[in-house]
């Protein structure tokens, strides 16, 4: 898990630069949007108002972050581990 967590700022770098294409700036929108959703205090369903699908709606979305988070930084990775070596010449 510590390998995709320090995986993440590498893999936003990369997509906003486009040196890594497949997470494309939609993608990456949803998930920024997936997670402005979640720390918000306005939600579509208050759970005030509606307890149970207040906090069912905030549950689908976290899955769903999860569930991106894994899948994008497995693929990143794949994708790093391909990717050509670049080794430093010792300094003379």
């Amino acid at each position: 898990m510590s390998e995709r967590l320090r995986a993440v700022p590498r893999m936003l770098g990369g997509a906003v630069t486009g040196r890594y294409p497949a997470l494309s700036r939609g993608r990456l929108g949803l998930i920024v949007l997936g997670l402005a959703y979640l720390v918000s205090p306005i939600d579509l369903l208050p759970e005030v108002f509606l307890p149970l699908i207040g906090f069912a709606d905030d549950g689908v979305i976290a899955l769903w972050l999860g569930g991106a988070f894994l899948a994008e930084t497995e693929r990143f990775l794949a994708w790093e581990r391909q990717q050509p070596a670049v080794v430093d010449a010792p300094s003379r």
